[in-house]
């Protein structure tokens, strides 16, 4: 299911001059609805794919049901997709490099793989790992290193910037492809790290207040994704719609948010397997 042509274009949508806004899905019916909306190409939140089936982020979705999300994915979008994969859903080199051959193999061309509150020489290691599986696999896979300094708090505030730097750099010679900092906000800190890893792309993620695409460009940002803000969003609609329907049967509550016409239907329309079958 691998295909090149994703790889190259996914590689393209990082270049100088180029931004990328990445709404991240969590199946394979948000991810075609994603695309339709104009996406270029599709990423994945772990923590939203993790819900999707029925368990926590962290590193605790089994990865049988994490390659069957992503083949369903690649099935229905003809564009790029990227996998967020935690911290490589091991801490075993072998069995990173394992992960993300069959990630890639399902056709995945992208990545991200955090450090979590594991060491950076761990991630190091990991990323060394990811482009052996992915290799093996015939991808050129794009590594996106997440360095989770502010979500962890590992360093002073005022040492993140030079902390954020020295680990992509580490990261950079273990062969990642970009840096993703979760968290990062101001113009100071997004420009000084763009300018400090560059000719590697930055990566921020959307959080309330964050500068609208146009500014974080002019900063230096390449790429602009949403995690699992969407999902959230989704969860937070639905569970207020139940609750309210729970409590006295509120149907115009229900249908006051179907403000489109979307024919969901039609998207699924011919596609491959579309009617399922024994391989669905």
């Amino acid at each position: 299911m691998t295909n090149p042509t994703h790889a190259t274009t996914f590689r393209n949508l990082h270049a100088p001059g180029q931004f990328l806004v990445l709404p991240n899905a969590w199946d394979a019916g948000s991810a075609r609805l994603i695309e339709s909306a104009g996406a270029a190409a599709i990423a994945t939140s772990s923590a939203a794919v993790a819900w999707a089936n029925g368990y926590p982020d962290g590193d605790a979705l089994p990865t049988a049901l994490l390659i069957r999300t992503v083949e369903q994915i690649v099935r229905v979008i003809n564009v790029p997709l990227s996998v967020d994969s935690e911290g490589g859903y091991s801490d075993d080199p072998a069995e990173v490099a394992e992960n993300i051959y069959a990630i890639a193999n399902a056709g995945a061309v992208g990545i991200n793989i955090e450090e979590g509150s594991k060491s950076p020489d761990l991630l190091c290691t990991k990323i060394e790992a990811a482009k052996r599986g992915a290799q093996r696999a015939g991808v050129d896979l794009f590594v996106n290193a997440r360095i989770d300094i502010l979500l962890q708090g590992v360093v002073p505030r005022e040492q993140f910037v030079e902390e954020t730097l020295a680990r992509a750099a580490r990261y950079r010679d273990a062969g990642c492809d970009g840096i993703f900092v979760p968290l990062i906000a101001s113009a100071e800190d997004i420009q000084a790290v763009a300018r400090g890893i560059d000719p590697l792309p930055l990566n921020v993620m959307a959080i309330g207040g964050l500068a609208p695409t146009a500014e974080l460009r002019r900063l230096g940002a390449r790429r602009l994704s949403a995690g699992a803000g969407i999902a959230r969003a989704a969860i937070s609609l639905t569970l207020r719609l139940a609750e309210e329907f729970l409590r006295d049967g509120n149907s115009s509550a229900i249908y006051a948010e179907v403000k489109d016409k979307t024919d969901i239907n039609a998207l699924f329309r011919n596609l491959p397997n579309a009617g399922g079958g024994a391989g669905e």
